[in-house]
């Protein structure tokens, strides 16, 4: 029956004179070792403290120091490479094992729960009893306070041994690196250097879970702020979408919203914070709430603008913004058009032709000039038109007007769902690589007629 024990420089196994740990660290045993792992063997001479040279008599102290600081300087330049919990544990294991020989596994400890064995390296079947292990990982990993964690030996036989060592750091726990080898028995330098893999891939390991936590937390904040645009009234279709640039970010300066007007109409509305990221969104999320709040007046688009530059231009903090407001009534077939420094709509026919729709344009918001004009044109029913922000159409080195004409030039087959056509823009822009956030609203008005025609007035 396997015995283990607790010891870093020490190991005797108390149920048998046939093992014993000499002063350099190295076991000797009463019969033969088989010859071990090729990688095993190679990972010894480099790291041993106590390495020997082919004839038997000790390597020179210069040569070892020279061997361990330069597996020193790959260890610490081989774990920890990113901030990803699965790249280090799979870092930790090919190192120990390139170190070490054998076969290499960690066990995750995520609260109270402990993991099987996970990014193994070598052969999984010479992995000790994952019981065995599970045990040792949750001694392991409740340290006492200032104590230095200790690994864990298992001695099977003669030939055989396995080694588990806490992933410890911040005074928390987060798994077990167990190890193991048939073979040559482990050398104290060995130990040592699993032991300070392991404690390394800890602090990795710890910081890769506090950049989840905060990303977690981030991306809630980023969530609450991406709101979905109001619901339209019934007889208009809306799809939206939104890409913001760079990765790991989902919300920027870029957004859309409707909202219900009386009489069958709805306002469609495309803002452009300047900048991006969630400082860009914080901002977005203040003129969205003004557009909310001024537009319940059911005022014309040019003055919705104005009371909006109006209030944002009071706050100093509050970055400059652009905006397009498209008043769309499906009962008199016609949009009205109102801008803030901002790009003008596309229209598509029932036949696909795709024209830019043009439109009056004021100052960006924030600044207090004022100055803003509206335009009404047909919408007919089945037409589409699509609201954006500059990011769809804008790329590097190119003139914005001939970035629109790209734009003007796309053809759409009849029939085509407004998904599809959003779709279709932004694979035939590349706009999922822009370098800046992009924002589409398409709409489309059928034919349910409300009490719309003679009652709104502008």
């Amino acid at each position: 029956m396997a015995r283990w024990i607790q010891s870093r420089r020490r190991a005797v196994p108390a149920d048998s004179g046939r093992h014993r740990e000499d002063e350099g660290g190295h076991e000797a045993t009463g019969t033969s070792a088989r010859a071990g792992d090729s990688a095993a063997a190679a990972g010894s001479a480099a790291v041993a403290g106590s390495a020997e040279s082919a004839e038997g008599e000790p390597a020179g102290d210069d040569t070892v120091s020279d061997a361990r600081l330069s597996v020193l300087r790959e260890t610490l330049a081989g774990i920890g490479t990113t901030l990803d919990e699965d790249t280090t544990c799979t870092e930790l294991t090919r190192l120990a094992v390139r170190l070490a020989g054998g076969t290499a596994a960690v066990m995750r400890r995520t609260g109270r729960a402990i993991s099987g064995y996970e990014a193994i390296t070598g052969e999984a079947d010479a992995l000790p009893d994952v019981r065995w292990a599970t045990a040792a990982a949750r001694e392991a990993g409740e340290p006492a306070l200032g104590a230095q964690p200790e690994p864990w030996l298992e001695y099977v036989g003669a030939t055989r041994i396995a080694l588990c060592a806490p992933l410890t750091s911040g005074g928390e726990g987060y798994g077990i690196l167990v190890w193991a080898r048939s073979g040559p028995p482990l050398r104290r330098a060995e130990a040592e250097l699993l032991s300070m893999l392991a404690e390394r891939a800890a602090s990795h390991i710890r910081h890769a879970r506090a950049y989840v936590s905060i990303n977690r937390t981030a991306g809630d904040l980023q969530r609450a702020l991406l709101a979905e645009p109001g619901r339209p009234h019934p007889n208009l279709d809306i799809a939206v979408r939104y890409l913001p640039a760079g990765g790991g970010v989902l919300v920027g300066g870029d957004w859309c919203e409707t909202v219900r007007l009386h009489f069958g109409r709805t306002l469609l509305v495309v803002g452009d914070v300047m900048g991006h990221g969630l400082e860009a969104a914080v901002d977005m999320n203040a003129y969205r709430s003004s557009l909310r709040y001024i537009a319940s007046a059911d005022l014309p688009p040019h003055r919705v603008l104005r009371q909006m530059d109006d209030i944002s231009s009071r706050e100093a903090d509050l970055r400059p913004a652009t905006c397009l407001l498209a008043r769309v009534d499906p009962g008199r077939h016609q949009v009205t058009l109102s801008s803030a420094g901002h790009l003008p709509p596309v229209r598509i026919t029932t036949d696909g032709e795709t024209s830019i729709v043009p439109v009056p344009v004021g100052p960006p918001l924030g600044t207090g000039l004022g100055g803003y004009e509206s335009a009404t044109h047909p919408l007919t029913e089945g037409e589409t038109l699509v609201l954006f922000t500059d990011g769809l159409v804008e790329r590097r080195g190119e003139d914005i007007d001939q970035s629109l004409e790209r734009l003007a030039a796309l053809r759409f087959p009849g029939g085509n769902e407004l998904e599809d056509v959003l779709d279709t823009i932004v694979g035939r822009l590349d706009a999922r690589h822009a370098e800046d956030d992009v924002a589409a609203m398409a709409c489309r008005p059928f034919s349910r007629r409300g009490p719309s025609a003679d009652a709104g007035s502008t």
